[in-house]
Parts: C-alpha cells; structure tokens; sequence
C-alpha cells in the first residue's frame, strides 16, 4: 500500500466537511466562562465529608488502631477500619487474559496488620464538616513497628532482601527474543553499552481527585467521580457486596488524568462509607493528599548494549528492564511489556534480546502513566543511538537513517502494523524546521541541539480484548444526539466524537449534543487510557452515525427518484448531487422517517478481532492493534558553570493518520512537550527509605509558563490509520521523545552525558567535573 502525505502540514490532505478543522471544542466555552461543573464542584443537603487516616512509616506492623477519641468528637458519623469492611480489597484494573498467572498482590481498601508504603490509608472517618473530620484524624492513635524495608528494586531482587510480595519480589517478567543477538554481539565490529535511568514521575493534573456518593430512591449507590473509567462500578460492587445494577458510577469533565484516575482511587472509599452511613459523603483530596494517594510513574533501569558495524547497521541488540512496582502489582506486567515492546524503538532490529522485570518495593506503587512505559523505554533507546552513533563518529540521524523500519516491516515481536511508518519523513521535517545552527556569545553557555524519533501503541493489548459502544440518533428538527460512556479528560474526546458525527450526517457541530460518562444510562465504551478513545469509541460512534446516514439516504433517493449514491448530506441539508435546487432540511427528512417507521437511531459496538497471546519464552505475536511514529527535535542552552538548561526550541512532528480536530492535535503536541520536559530536566518524585520528601508543589518541580519555549507543531497525515477516516492517536505519543530530543540535546551542548533523568543542574556540573577529571588523569598520564 503506499501512502501520501500532505504538502502543506498546514492543510488537511482531504477535503472535509468537519473532520480536520480547527473547530472550537464543544465543551471550549463552559471550561473558558467557568460554567462547566467538576466532579469537586457537586454537593448535596446534609453531606458528610471524609478524609483518609494515613500510615507515616513505608514497612511496619500495625500494632493497635485506636479511634474512640475520635469517634467521640462531636460531629464525627462513622469511623471504619479494615476491619469494618466485608471486602479486603478491589479486583484489578485490568482484566488478566494475558496467558500468565497475576501473583495476588492486590492492595487493600485499607490495611490491616501489614503497611508497605508511606501514605497506606489504614481509616476512614465522616463527618458533618471538613475541619471536624481533619480534627478527629488528629485524634486518631496508632503504633506502627518498623519493619525492614526494601528501597531499590535490584536491592530487592537479591538474595535476603525483605519481602514485599511473592517468594522474591519479582511480580512480573517479559522476555522477547528475535534471532540471534547474542551471536550476532559477539561478531559486531562495534559494542556499545549503557544503563540509563528514568524516575517516578507525578501526575500533577490540574484537577485533584474529588467525588461525591449517595444512595438514591431505588437504594443505587450513585458515584459523581473524576475518573478515566467508568466501568470501575462492578469492582466497586464486588467489593461492597452488593449486585453490579446497584452502583452507578457518573463522570464528570475531568481537569486532567493521564492514567493517574485510571484506576480506582477515591471511588471505593465513597462507596464502603455510604453503603455504611446511609448518607451523602464527599471526599476531596488536597495536593499533598493526591501526592500519596495515586501510583506514580513506574522508574526504570534500562540497560543497552547495541551491536553495530562499520556501515552503520545495527547487528543486535540486547535490552535488560528493571521496573520498581513498589508495593503492589496494579498495572505494572502491562506497562512492563509495553516498555519491551518499545524497547528496540521505530528500528529494524533482527537480533533482538529483551529481558524485562518488574520488582516489588516498599516505595509507593506505580501504575499508569502517559506514555504507559513506552516513553521510558524511548528515553534509553534514544539516547542509545546518539551514542552508538558518536562511536561510529557518524551523523545521529544518518545513523538513524540506515536503521528505519519501513512500512510493511515487523516490529520487535514480529507484528507488522497495518499502517504507514514514516518515522524518517518526520525526523526530516522536524529537524529541518530547526534551521541553521546558533552559536552562543558567551563562553560558559553552550547550544545544543537534540532528535529523538519514536513508536508508541494505540488500542489496547491486542489479546486481552476491548469493546467500545455508541449511541448516535436524529431528532425531529435535524438535530443530532450522541450518547457513550466514554471520559473526557481534558484531551476533547466528546468533541471528537461529535465532530465524527457532524462529518457524517452533514450537520454543524454546533447541532450535536452528547451525553457522556454514566455507567447507568450511557453506552459502555471502556476507560480512557491506552490512546484507545479515538481508536475505539471512535469507531463506535462512525458505524453508529453510518448506519443512520444510510436509511436517510436510502428514504432520501426514494424521494427524489435517484440513486442513493446521489444523495449528499451537508449543511442541514439533503440533496441529490444533480438536483442541487431540489432539497429538504435533514428534520423534515427525519419526520418523514418518523411517520413511516425509519429508524433514526442506532447503537454500535466497536469490537477488534481478540488475538492470541504472545508467546511467553520469546514475546512474539501481536501485541497491539497498530502504532504511531513521529518524532521530537530541541535546542538548548546549557550553562555550564551552574549546569541550568534553557529549552529555546521545542518541536513536536507526528504522522496521527487522520486529524479529527486540528486544534486539539496541536494542544496535545503542546502539552506533551511540557509534560516531556518536566521528565527531562525537573520532575522527580524523592523517597528516602520510602517516606516522600517531595509531598507538594512547592519541592516537586514541574515547568511553569516561564520555562517553556513556543511548541512548533508539524501534523503529518498518512490517512493510514485503523481509527475512523484513518486516523491514529496523539494524547500519548505527543510525550514519548520529549525526552530524550532533551537530552540527546544537552550532550551534543556540553559533549558528556548525563544518564539519569531528570537532567538537573547538579548532575549536569558533577557530569562536567567527572569529565574533567578524566581529562586531567589522562594528560597527567
């Protein structure tokens, strides 16, 4: 198949109706005027409100729990412990259908005799204000016996090492092998080795967790929630003892997630506390407690050796992963494998070795993050081939250049995606968007410029299988209603979904409503995570909207005595292609529809066809439905006195398929280059001896307005896609090379680099001495 792009970057290479433009969000306005209602924002007559009794110590046995002072506070309600609950713990986030055995470390609701992590929640108290339930968590006492921790997960893989979960804290394992690597390192003429190191990283989404619970007149539990996932009511149902039809989990528009409200957080404690109360209770998380009371990103070892030969091919490749789950399993075996699947990035690499571990600590646990360890995994590999290429003294993007994937070609796990891969198309654009080198006029300030191209999945694991519905229906007066259970958090995704269509049934967007984000009342369309949304409920939405168009076309042609295929849809309007002057508005062909019995509605299930597992000794098969490449150019300064970094140019260029909404393709670029850059050079979550000392804001530092340069965005469109009208996905992919572009940037500035992110001053001026240390030995010598 070949596949062609665009001219312009700036103009959609099809002519649409909708799809591809820059339209203004549906929900752009209420987010703009302040209208728009946050989960934090809904509260009810007579609410109690909650907070959390949390374990100061990272590993320690709970010797007594005392809530009487508490409890006798006035204006306290309820305290619950672990032993009040009927339900030790919530079943998984995700379904285990990938052919191994999940080790049972599921997290408690609270903990009973065991802590594992500083922040462990061990009560929960509601009461009739805030500061009454702040004042009782004063009162509650505990005594917690330290334990003997874990810190560090190749510490904890060691013989001896305190036990966190399992026989040896290892909690998961991916291997993949492809040909001969180790043969084909033997025989290399170049051998390249380096570890790398990526940290826990903090969501810091606009918007903290919030939620508020009640038990309506038909004794449903009903959640108003931030969350990414809906389908999350059945767990919480199991767990409560109560049947799934009596939980309804309602979304709200979410300030954000990027998986940090993918799994069931706040959720569980409103729903035991409510079943338990009888009364509304409302639970909302300040800064520090959002710190404690989500996963992290998951921090990884990453070591490279890469073998090369003098032409510039790369021969083999061996990878080995260590992956901190801290202290229980959550998603980590899904983003463990995803890092290995990345792990030899857009690259033909056909002597492959990956050996991936995920190991149990007691740091706090991690879980789902933007990137879903792929982008961990392209920090390293990145890096990896500015340095291959440095010993091979060639150009980082010739070298790049001899080793693409090309479309038609497998990837690691001998998988070929069904869509274009234009990785070189992109480098190329984005580093000639850099234009001619800048030279610094002062002598301890060096410039630098960086590349990093990537592949990131979109669609979830292709084996545990994934289905989407939507709803989509024409009102009398042409108007048009879309219902799906989908999220929104904060990306446009029902706007997207309205868009879609808009395209196809000719009308504005602004005649589209959509109802979203209830389990009760709107069709399941899955969690919002994985880069799936559009992919899937997308898809949904498109056949829905498909099926509709063609009973009004076929009504249409009936009416104007053509063939359906001369009929057009478009603004409002129904018309036959010869017949111009000869039409009606979309409502009156749709009261026609009604009075003749038309359907004028219709629901769809999007469902990929369920692959079978990878093969477990060597990770072949197809792990995911397809992927997106793209790639991310910077320019920096360094001061090599004081070793800060100055991003002066940030450019992001991804081939997505298809744009839906331009706008909102661009705010993901944008906002993957801050979340980028803040992994690169600030952002790192600090334990010592698992206790955090980065607990807000204020120590936890994330780029501001000030430190950000003006994000050039180049969209590339190949149409090659398998979401609707060829598109792919951007939320995740906008991230993954920020990174390395960063770093791969600051070594070409201050020739040493710097192999532990993030990339801080401190590091950068001890990387400088090191170096000049060497080089004073070897002229000494």
């Amino acid at each position: 198949m070949i596949y062609g792009g665009p001219s312009d970057e700036t103009a959609p290479n099809v002519k649409r109706w909708q799809v591809g433009k820059p339209l203004p969000r549906i929900d752009a306005a209420g987010k703009a005027f302040g209208s728009t209602p946050y989960a934090g924002d809904h509260v009810m007559p007579g609410m109690l409100h909650m907070c959390i009794v949390r374990a100061n110590i990272a590993s320690a046995k709970l010797r007594f729990l005392d809530v009487a002072k508490a409890r006798a506070l006035e204006g306290v309600v309820e305290i619950l412990t672990a032993e009040d609950l009927p339900i030790a713990e919530v079943a998984p986030g995700s379904p285990d259908r990938d052919g191994t055995e999940r080790p049972n470390t599921g997290p408690p609701i609270l903990a009973g005799e065991r802590i594992r992590y500083f922040g462990e929640p061990i009560a929960l108290i509601a009461a009739e204000t805030r500061d009454i339930a702040e004042r009782a968590r004063q009162l509650v006492e505990f005594d917690l016996e330290p334990l003997a921790g874990v810190y560090d997960p190749l510490e904890a893989m060691k013989p001896g090492a305190p036990i966190v979960q399992g026989n040896d804290n290892i909690v998961a394992v991916r291997n993949i092998r492809k040909g001969d690597a180790a043969n084909r390192l033997e025989d290399a003429d170049y051998v390249v080795e380096n570890t790398f190191w990526t940290p826990f990283q903090e969501h810091a989404f606009l918007e903290p967790e919030a939620g508020l619970a009640w038990t309506d007149e038909n004794d449903v539990i009903n959640i108003r929630v931030c969350t990414q996932d809906i389908a999350h009511f059945r767990a919480i149902a199991d767990a409560i003892g109560v049947p799934h039809n009596k939980v309804r989990v309602r979304g709200a528009l979410v300030g954000g997630g990027f998986g940090g409200k993918e799994d069931c957080t706040l959720e569980k404690f409103l729903a035991v506390m409510v079943r338990k109360t009888r009364c509304p209770v409302r639970l909302e998380y300040s800064r520090e407690d959002s710190f404690v009371g989500h996963g992290k990103r998951h921090p990884l070892i990453l070591r490279y050796k890469t073998g090369v030969g003098k032409d510039g091919k790369i021969s083999g490749l061996d990878v080995e992963i260590v992956a901190d789950s801290g202290a229980y399993l959550f998603l980590s075996p899904y983003v463990l494998l995803y890092a290995a699947v990345a792990s030899s990035g857009p690259y033909r690499i056909d002597n492959l070795n990956v050996r991936a571990r995920a190991v149990a600590t007691n740091n706090m646990y991690t879980s789902a993050f933007r990137g879903y360890g792929s982008m961990q995994a392209c920090a390293a590999y990145e890096q990896q081939m500015d340095e291959v290429a440095r010993v091979l003294e060639m150009d980082p993007i010739e070298f790049r250049r001899l080793n693409y994937l090309q479309t038609g070609e497998p990837i690691s796990t001998g998988f070929v995606p069904p869509s274009a891969i234009w990785t070189e198309q992109c480098v190329d654009r984005a580093w000639k968007a850099m234009g001619g080198p800048v030279n610094s006029t002062q002598e301890h300030i060096k410039i630098g410029r960086g590349i990093a191209a990537y592949q990131q999945s979109y669609g979830r694991l292709s084996f545990l299988g994934d289905t989407s519905e939507a709803w989509v229906g024409v009102e009398l007066d042409g108007t048009v209603i879309v219902r799906s259970g989908v999220a929104d958090i904060g990306a446009g995704q029902i706007s997207a979904l309205c868009q879609i269509t808009a395209e196809i049934l000719g009308v504005a967007l602004e005649d589209v409503v959509i109802y979203s984000s209830d389990s009760a009342v709107t069709p399941l369309a899955g969690r919002t995570a994985a880069t799936r949304t559009l992919y899937m409920t997308g898809n949904a939405t498109k056949q829905a909207a498909e099926a509709i168009r063609a009973r009004l076309v076929r009504r249409a042609a009936q009416e104007f005595g053509v063939a359906p295929d001369e009929i057009d849809l478009v603004e409002g309007k129904v018309l036959a292609r010869a017949q111009p002057d000869n039409c009606m508005s979309i409502g009156a062909l749709a009261e026609i529809c009604e009075t003749e019995g038309i359907c004028r509605s219709e629901l769809a299930m999007f469902h990929p066809q369920l692959q079978d597992f990878l093969d477990p000794e060597t990770g072949q098969g197809q792990a995911h439905p397809d992927y997106v490449y793209g790639a991310h150019a910077a320019e920096v300064s360094v001061d090599t006195e004081t070793g800060e970094v100055c991003v002066l140019r940030s450019i992001g260029v991804h081939d997505v398929g298809q744009c839906i909404n331009r706008a909102a393709v661009e705010g993901q670029i944008e906002g993957g280059a801050q979340n980028g850059q803040g992994f690169a050079l600030s952002e790192e979550m600090l334990y010592e001896e698992g206790r955090l000392v980065t607990p807000s804001l204020s120590e936890y530092l994330m780029p501001t307005s000030m430190d950000m340069p003006r994000v050039e965005s180049i969209i590339l469109e190949s149409r090659s896609g398998i979401g609707p009208f060829g598109a792919k996905g951007i939320g995740e992919p906008a991230i993954t090379p920020v990174a390395p572009a960063i770093a791969n940037a600051i070594a070409n500035a201050i020739g040493v680099r710097v192999f532990q992110m993030p990339i801080t001053p401190e590091r950068i001026v001890n990387a400088l001495e090191e170096r000049d240390k060497r080089r004073r030995t070897m002229t000494a010598r």
